[in-house]
């Protein structure tokens, strides 16, 4: 059974999975937005966008996990964790993709700092390690990232991303080298109830992808969100709940042909 689901990873690979490949996009609340969240901050800006790490006030640690296709060798697991000092915010992540036969592992160290009352920035260093079983071995790469967020009106906030610019070798053989990943997005809020964010993502060799979700608060502990996505087309969906200092985040993914990924994600501020 392994061995078929390896097979299978390597055929949607192309498809689904490069689009994000070493940088795959994490928590629940930017999943239920169709990941149109370069533009957003919390906790999981180390995987989006490192500039919305410098809007975080307190210390704040999150978990997640995607159960991809409900195939669990293809889960993804995270962690991150943002820690406010003086003059920016310190960011630690970690990721772990696939299963026995098939890992991909990204560790970042990140730092963002607030240029004024509306501008932010933020860089990221990766390790990154790819391991193959069955006498293939592993990779281990280094990439870094950086990220700008600027707020242009009290409703909108734009941001940008890059990943990989330098791009990374991966392997010797064939010159395999990690993919170079771009992001530019905007949030425009209605009101303090409901904003709408969209994005378009490009990397060096597939096409681009445009994503858009909305966010709706209707009441202060409960929010719900709806996005779409482009390249592959997906439609998400999730809800968030936030007690005092901790926040969960519920969504799900829906693929045509591959079927759903549900995804959850939960946060304490101390």
């Amino acid at each position: 059974m392994k061995k078929i689901v390896l097979i299978l990873y390597f055929l949607f690979h192309i498809s689904y999975f490069v689009n994000a490949a070493d940088n795959f996009p994490t928590g629940a609340r930017s999943a239920g937005l169709a990941d149109a969240s370069v533009s957003l901050s919390d906790v999981w800006s180390s995987f989006h966008n490192q500039a919305g790490l410098a809007q975080i006030k307190k210390a704040t640690a999150g978990i997640y996990y995607e159960n991809r296709f409900l195939i669990s060798e293809l889960s993804l697991k995270s962690a991150a964790v943002a820690i406010p000092v003086k003059n920016g915010t310190f960011g630690l992540s970690y990721s772990s993709f696939g299963f026995s036969l098939y890992n991909e592992s990204k560790a970042g160290l990140a730092y963002a700092q607030r240029f004024g009352e509306k501008v932010s920035g933020g860089v990221q260093l990766d390790y990154l390690n790819t391991r193959i079983s069955e006498g293939y071995g592993s990779k281990t790469s280094f990439a870094a990232e950086a990220g700008i967020q600027a707020k242009i009106t009290n409703q909108i906030t734009i941001g940008a991303h890059i990943f990989n610019p330098t791009r990374a070798k991966l392997a010797d053989y064939n010159n395999e080298r990690i993919l170079t990943i771009m992001r530019l997005g905007l949030d425009y809020k209605f009101s303090e109830k409901v904003f709408v964010s969209i994005e378009t993502q490009k990397d060096v060799y597939q096409k681009a992808v445009f994503k858009s979700g909305v966010e709706y608060h209707p009441v202060e502990a409960l929010y719900l969100r709806v996005g779409v996505s482009t390249n592959p087309a997906l439609n998400c969906f999730g809800i968030g709940l936030k007690l005092k200092n901790f926040k969960m985040d519920v969504a799900t993914s829906i693929h045509s042909v591959l079927g759903i990924s549900p995804k959850v994600s939960m946060m304490y501020e101390f």
